[in-house]
């Protein structure tokens, strides 16, 4: 059973920033494509950065393109999504997420829990 565990998230106002952090199995991280999956109320589910196995190519959707930025260290087998410049749209429940496929910002469907963490709440307010 694969393990993700998430943490960060909170409260913040716009033009603001928040760090979110997830761990996983030296495998996980290791070998598979991994990044950060978002559900805002009402929205549907969407890709938000995905990196490589090895850490070095990054994927954004475009609606965080030039404010999040996402990376990976191998040595602690933790995976990081800076935020900045957040906005109200921003606002949502964040997962950490694995198995993606990279070049598409695409991820497994919710319903597979395993490759999800519990995720965290992120608000923005305005």
């Amino acid at each position: 059973k694969v393990q993700l565990v998430e943490s960060g998230g909170g409260s913040v106002q716009a033009g603001g920033s928040l760090t979110l952090t997830c761990t996983a199995s030296e495998y996980i991280m290791n070998n598979y494509c991994s990044g950060w999956v978002r559900q805002g109320p009402g929205k549907e589910r969407e890709g938000v950065a995905a990196i490589d196995s090895m850490g070095i190519a990054r994927n954004y959707a475009n609606s965080v393109k030039g404010r999040f930025t996402i990376s990976k260290d191998r040595a602690k087998n933790t995976l990081y999504l800076q935020m900045d410049n957040l906005t109200p749209e921003d606002s949502a429940m964040y997962y950490c997420a694995t198995d993606c496929a990279f070049s598409y910002v695409r991820f497994p469907p919710a319903e597979e829990t395993d490759y999800y963490s519990q995720g965290t709440q992120v608000t923005v307010s305005s």
